[in-house]
């Protein structure tokens, strides 16, 4: 049964919303599209079918430390599981080659680029290959922003192998479903499986950029001691901001594109592995990064599009505890990321729809009300206000901006559009700089006509002018404003326009973020913390290899005392309780007493409690009735038999544990069984 293998492997009593119905048709040899949030457990979506399908089933994974980690934490769950990568040593891959010669191995991950091998077939199909997991499927979407073209080759081998294939991915807008299905499954049907965007354990924050390093430098000091990202627009930003970190007290790495192979591994290793460790990169660093723990996302800079947006934050909180977001943006980024697809090779088609994309970003920027709503509203969801993001915090002063548009605007056309932001500004502000009368602009009608709003009012005006896309940077006038086609409704009066006000000022700090645990369980949790690193150190694996933060905190707050009480855990499943549960036990409630094997295998399942009742059961019959007989016992490894098959009759409890114990104690023992 799948609830079986969960409890017994993962160590959870229950699926999350949406798994279960989608491991049970996979397993069922279906073909699957699933379209899961991050941190939504996709992986969890193949590996337990795997465990229930005779044969190998064949994972096809887009980076290399995505599957090492993978693979790292599927084993610590006693878990057959290998990989056949660039970065394996030669013995790491004899090892993979060994298992599935004497055909041991239940999954094996491979990069898409090693199908172009031409011996990857022959292996495939000597190894029994009964079904392929596709993770990151919008991988294959040509036009995505992780485009891998050897994903294109992967429709190719489900044909040749015969065997069903199920996609997985957090992001794919209806455009990238079609390509998916299109590119993989090759004219068939999959079943599609569309559960939901939302995050909900997520903050979503925004804010006009105003002294970006200092907001990221506030940002990280309100959070110390917690693992978070910094994503930048351009290497160099990324070596500066780790810097910066760092002289301010916060441990931070850099990764970027650019760095060497082996600086980005150690710098990968060192993330997974520390706890509290910040690094600012770029979108290079993320998708392959499968941390649980990461507690807040912060983007230095503008993101590509909302599906970038999504994508990125989603590293954080994949545990399922509370998580933080906050995304800085200004003009400067959206005239970059306008300029990118415009000066990009796309046809004019695909060109619109980039815009498209980034036009619904900046509409989240720039919402006038609850940010989940905006982001899960482009996905085709609809959901209340959240309460989980900076404006259900903090609602936005609206006000009519639809005069200071068309000033704007007016502006604009009449200094012939071949001019940016600033310039457009100190006409409208009436400032007489050199290139203003150089130009005549200082004679122009609408010279001085904003007087009324600052600079600084006006920059923010004309930013959210740029998110609303009334007015576009033009490639070809070197970033001059244009008016958009949205744009002449508003100049004719036709159409009103709010803008935030709440932009054009500083707004209060968030309060502080709120803390993972009580008060009173703070020590206890950084204890565990301590023990867990320690393990991991020593076993050179991520610290969440060995438990999630979310396991840690609910060890913290139960305070298990017995092996039973920390079988039921989630996340405690029987082979991290074997390896890990007495040192965790030591930590909460001191040295654990010792638990015969056979026992320890049943803890925290009803079958562990009526063998603790069967031997407490025999006790008063060790020597019989009357106390005079001789001493017979059962051992502790026949009454976890007993306990598990729960014999309903003298004949099948005899066929357990004998006829002469079956004698002695079959009328209590069945009368315990009974009772259970």
């Amino acid at each position: 049964m799948p609830t079986d293998l969960l409890r017994e492997v993962w160590g959870f009593d229950a699926f999350r919303p949406g798994q279960q119905e989608i491991v049970e048709a996979v397993a069922a040899g279906r073909d699957v599209l699933a379209i899961m949030p991050t941190g939504g457990g996709k992986s969890l979506c193949f590996q337990l079918p795997a465990l229930m399908r005779d044969g190998v089933t064949l994972v096809i994974s887009p980076l290399i430390a995505l599957m090492r980690d993978q693979v790292g934490a599927l084993k610590a769950s006693g878990v057959a599981a290998g990989a056949l990568t660039s970065g394996h040593t030669e013995a790491e891959s004899d090892e993979v080659f060994s298992a599935l010669r004497d055909g041991s191995l239940k999954l094996l991950y491979m990069a898409p680029e090693r199908l172009a091998a031409g011996g990857t077939l022959p292996l495939l199909r000597r190894a029994g290959v009964s079904a392929i997991a596709v993770d990151e499927a919008h991988c294959v979407s040509a036009w995505g922003h992780d485009f891998r073209p050897d994903y294109l080759r992967i429709g190719e081998l489900r044909r040749a192998l015969g065997v069903p294939l199920a996609a997985f991915t957090a992001t794919a807008d209806a455009e990238t479903r079609g390509e998916i299905i299109a590119r993989l499954f090759d004219g068939a049907v999959p079943q599609v499986f569309l559960h939901g965007f939302d995050r909900p354990n997520i903050h979503l924050a925004f804010a006009a950029k105003d002294g970006p390093r200092a907001q990221i430098l506030d940002f990280a000091a309100a959070r110390a001691g917690q693992s978070g990202i910094v994503y930048c627009a351009t290497r160099a930003r990324t070596e500066t901001l780790a810097a910066a970190l760092n002289a301010a007290g916060q441990p931070a790495i850099s990764y970027h594109g650019g760095m060497e192979a082996e600086a980005r591994r150690e710098a990968e290793g060192r993330f997974q592995r520390e706890d509290g460790l910040i690094v600012a990169a770029t979108v290079a660093f993320g998708m392959g990064i499968d941390k649980p723990d990461i507690r807040w996302v912060a983007h230095a800079d503008l993101p590509k599009s909302i599906e970038s947006y999504y994508q990125e934050i989603g590293r954080a909180g994949r545990d399922g505890a509370p998580a933080e977001t906050l995304t800085l943006f200004g003009t400067d980024d959206i005239r970059l990321r306008r300029s990118q697809i415009d000066e990009g090779l796309a046809d004019d088609s695909r060109k619109s729809a980039d815009h498209g994309r980034l036009n619904a970003l900046l509409g989240l920027a720039d919402a006038p009300g609850c940010r989940r709503q905006v982001l899960l509203r482009y996905f085709g969801e609809d959901t209340a206000p959240c309460g989980n993001c900076d404006h259900c915090d903090r609602p936005p002063e609206l006000w009519d901006a639809t005069e200071a548009v068309r000033k704007a605007l007016s502006a604009m056309l009449r200094s012939g559009e071949w001019f940016g932001a600033g310039h457009v500004i100190d006409i409208l502000t009436g400032s007489a700089t050199e290139k203003v009368k150089a130009r005549g602009h200082d004679q122009l009608p609408t010279f001085g006509v904003g007087r009324d709003l600052s600079k600084g009012e006006w920059q923010g005006v004309i930013r959210q002018m740029l998110g609303r896309d009334l007015c576009r940077p033009d490639p070809e006038r070197h970033g001059a404003l244009r008016i958009t086609p949205d744009a002449h409704p508003v100049l004719r009066g036709e159409t009103s326009v709010s803008l935030k006000r709440d932009a054009l000022a500083k707004r209060a700090p968030r309060p502080e973020p709120r803390a993972m645990v009580a008060e009173e369980d703070a020590g206890l949790l950084s204890a565990l913390k301590a023990r867990r690193r320690a393990l991991a150190e020593a076993q050179r694996v991520p610290a969440y290899v060995v438990f999630p933060d979310k396991t840690l905190i609910e060890m913290a707050e139960r305070r298990p005392q017995d092996l039973d009480d920390m079988a039921r855990i989630p996340g405690v499943g029987a082979k991290k309780l074997e390896a890990y549960g007495a040192a965790f036990l030591e930590v909460i409630a001191g040295e654990a007493p010792a638990v015969h094997p056979a026992r320890r295998k049943l803890a925290g399942r009803p079958e562990g409690a009526l063998a603790d009742r069967l031997e407490a059961a025999q006790t008063a019959l060790l020597r019989g009735a009357d106390g005079t007989g001789k001493y017979m016992a059962c051992t502790r490894g026949m009454l976890a038999a007993v306990a598990k098959a729960r014999p309903r009759d003298l004949a099948a409890l005899e066929r357990i544990i004998g006829e002469a114990r079956a004698e002695r104690f079959g009328a209590v023992f069945l009368g315990e069984i009974g009772e259970g």
